[in-house]
């Protein structure tokens, strides 16, 4: 088969935008990691990719040096001659060299370590039974709104020193941002939404130099203030980075894993009689329908062979989690939703140097969360039918937009 016709066949296979692939993409994947599980594609943006669907393959490249988040490909422009709020961000964790990524994970690590992310632990408890009071009379909710997107927004605000009351506005830009990754649709939408997050990030950046607080901002201004060890490009891009992952991943989180309970009954029941098992439940949310769709985009600085396939350097790659946490080969009955699962061994957050930072709190964050909720509204379900939930578009992140429960 020659390479057109090849991709032409695959493009068939995989189709980001399709609405259904985006309410369960798991029969596809299951096909594709069968038939090609290391193919080129062409993505909604009208690229080429090659994507990783096997466990074993996905594990293999995340922790390969030959596949870089930085690389130059398609006369990438440079860094100055970017639109002023792309250049801003563009120092960011998930898009610097190696060199670069181990300084500027290592000025931020600290506050999310195990045992810091820890002495969260109360203020969180406080937050989340705050939340279910709120609600706790009306004998419903909307999951997301009400639940889990304030929840981690609120600990991540105040971990910076973000106005809480701002919070909102965070929502809509992140939704925004999410889902014009790789999607032309959106990408007016997603432009705005930068804009106008660099906007904000600004002021608020300023407002900290001015008076400095005992938060993270203020923190990573005082580093920059002390050398060249954080340059005002990558102060903000560390902050946006941070607002935005230290919440999408446990909005999604939480969501999933309440989809996931109800789904299976039997599981949402065992964890009830035994909250102990809190811990292994949310590893298992994580591989079963965890929040990354697929991994941040890679690309090969020099040819890599993969049994038959050769992916040339300067090619986009892909890692699909999605797919790699249900790989046979791995886990046992993976499409089966077990929290008792001993061996899981997801790649949920990642592996190696881009291992997720926030992986700690986005924990801690979840086994809260739905602990609480099921021991308070054990008789939680869905308001409506499952077909009628709305699942986000993008190819990054997964999740659904909202989720009415009723309790």
């Amino acid at each position: 088969m020659s390479t057109n016709q090849q991709d032409e066949s695959n493009k068939t296979k995989l189709d980001f935008l399709n609405q259904e692939f985006i309410k369960n993409p798991f029969p596809v994947y299951k096909d594709i990691r069968k038939k090609d599980p290391i193919f080129r594609f062409l993505m909604p943006n009208g690229q080429h990719a090659w994507i990783i669907t096997s466990f074993k393959d996905a594990s293999l490249v995340i922790n390969d040096s030959r596949f870089v988040t930085n690389y130059p490909v398609n006369n990438e422009v440079e860094e100055s001659n970017l639109p002023p709020h792309k250049a801003i961000l563009s120092r960011n964790l998930l898009s610097v060299n190696p060199s670069d990524h181990r300084r500027l994970r290592r000025l931020v690590q600290k506050a999310f370590t195990p045992r810091m992310v820890e002495k969260l632990r109360e203020r969180i408890e406080e937050i989340t039974v705050d939340l279910l009071d709120r609600v706790q009379q009306k004998g419903e909710m909307k999951l997301i709104e009400d639940f889990a997107f304030p929840l981690p927004i609120k600990v991540i605000c105040e971990m910076l020193g973000v106005p809480v009351k701002d919070q909102y506005k965070f929502q809509e830009w992140s939704n925004s941002l999410m889902e014009s990754v790789n999607n032309p649709i959106f990408s007016q939408k997603g432009e705005e939404a930068t804009i106008a997050f660099v906007e904000y990030l600004q002021d608020l950046i300023e407002q900290r130099r001015r008076y400095q607080q005992d938060d993270l901002i203020s923190d990573l201004i005082k580093v920059e203030e002390e050398g060249d060890v954080l340059s005002e490009h990558e102060l903000y891009a560390l902050v946006f980075v941070l607002i935005i992952a230290g919440h999408e991943t446990t909005v999604n989180l939480i969501g999933n894993g309440v989809l996931a309970l109800l789904e299976f009954p039997e599981q949402k029941e065992k964890l009830i009689s035994n909250p102990d098992l809190i811990h292994s439940a949310i590893e298992e949310i994580l591989r079963y329908n965890g929040p990354a769709e697929v991994s941040n985009v890679r690309w090969a600085i020099e040819d890599v062979s993969f049994g038959e396939k050769i992916i040339r350097k300067g090619e986009m790659v892909l890692i699909a989690l999605s797919s790699a946490n249900r790989d046979p080969s791995e886990f046992i009955n993976p499409d089966m939703f077990d929290i008792t699962r001993e061996v899981n061994n997801h790649l949920a957050f990642g592996k190696g140097v881009h291992f997720c930072l926030g992986a700690p709190l986005a924990r801690l964050e979840g086994e809260i969360a739905i602990r609480e909720l099921l021991q308070r509204m054990p008789d939680l379900r869905l308001k409506d039918t499952g077909d009628s939930l709305e699942w986000r578009q993008g190819m990054i992140i997964r999740g659904v937009k909202e989720i009415p429960i009723i309790f």
